[in-house]
């Protein structure tokens, strides 16, 4: 049997193309189309959704913890002088947190619950919005919007 160090190279591939795999479950090498592990790739892998999560804090001073792959969305009351939104204490490389609030914040803080926050905003205008988004490997979220 050829090894595949002694293959030539291909520039350019299509979804018929096929690849060789290893079944684990049979114990052999067998064929996969790429069109095949394209339709198992996008089966199997997250394209960063968010769950949605409502907090309407009813008071200046609030306080709303939050979870990692999350689309916070604020509904306070009235605009408020101060707030604080906790992050996750565990998140895990590359999640994300989405927030946007209906009302101003005059000053808003960040808590990293551990970690450090880069970027992060101090405040919040009506209808304003930020993204973070975590590094594993430096162990900081990331203001990307």
């Amino acid at each position: 049997m050829t090894t595949i160090n002694q293959l030539s190279a291909a520039d350019e591939v299509s979804l018929g193309d096929l690849l060789p795999a290893f079944i684990l479950e049979d114990g052999d090498t067998r064929k996969v189309s790429l069109s095949v592990l394209l339709a198992f790739l996008e089966a199997n892998l997250s394209r960063g959704t968010l769950s949605t999560r409502y907090a309407a804090p009813s008071a200046t001073g609030f306080s709303v913890t939050a979870e990692s792959n999350t689309h916070l969305i604020l509904t306070p009351l009235a605009g408020y002088a101060a707030g604080t939104i906790v992050l996750p204490a565990t998140p895990t490389d590359r999640d994300e947190f989405l927030c946007n609030s209906t009302q101003a914040v005059a000053t808003l803080t960040i808590n990293g619950n551990g970690k450090t926050v880069t970027g992060g905003p101090t405040t919040l205008a009506a209808n304003a919005f930020f993204r973070l988004k975590y590094d594993g490997v430096l162990s900081v979220w990331y203001r990307i919007s």
